[in-house]
C-alpha cells in the first residue's frame, strides 16, 4: 500500500515538475540567449527530462508492476490508451528539440555556440 501511494505521488509530482520546466524552457528560449540565458534553458530542459523519466518509470511500475489495478485493467481502458497515444505524440514532438538542445550543450561546453536560430521553434513546440 505504501509503495502504491509513493508511486502515485511521484507520478503526480512529475506532472508539476514537467509542466513548470517546459514552460520555463519556452520562456527561456524566447529570452536573451546569452551565457546566463542558456544556462537557464539547459536547467529547465534537464528538469523536463527528469520529469519525463519519472513519469515513464512510475507509470510503467504502476501499470505493469502489480501495484495498482493490474495490467488487464489498464490495457482494456480507452482512457489509458488515449493517455499513451498522447505520451507518444509528446515524445515524437520532443525528438528534434532534445537533439538540438544536446547539440547546443556540446557546443556551449566547447564555447562555440553561435547559431540559436531554432530557439523560437523549440519554444513553440514547448
Amino acid at each position: 500500500m505504501t509503495m502504491r501511494w509513493l508511486l502515485a505521488a511521484l507520478h503526480l509530482l512529475a506532472l508539476g515538475i514537467g509542466l513548470g520546466a517546459v514552460m520555463w524552457r519556452a520562456m527561456g528560449l524566447r529570452g536573451t540567449l546569452d551565457e546566463a540565458g542558456l544556462k537557464r534553458v539547459f536547467l529547465a530542459d534537464t528538469l523536463w527530462g527528469i520529469a519525463a523519466l519519472l513519469w515513464i518509470v512510475t507509470g510503467l511500475m504502476r501499470a505493469f508492476g502489480g501495484y495498482e489495478k493490474g495490467t488487464d485493467y489498464y490495457l482494456g481502458s480507452d482512457a489509458f490508451m488515449l493517455k499513451m497515444a498522447l505520451l507518444i505524440l509528446i515524445l515524437i514532438l520532443e525528438i528534434w528539440p532534445m537533439v538540438t538542445l544536446i547539440r547546443w550543450r556540446i557546443r556551449d561546453r566547447r564555447q562555440s555556440l553561435s547559431d540559436t536560430s531554432a530557439a523560437n521553434a523549440i519554444a513553440n513546440i514547448s
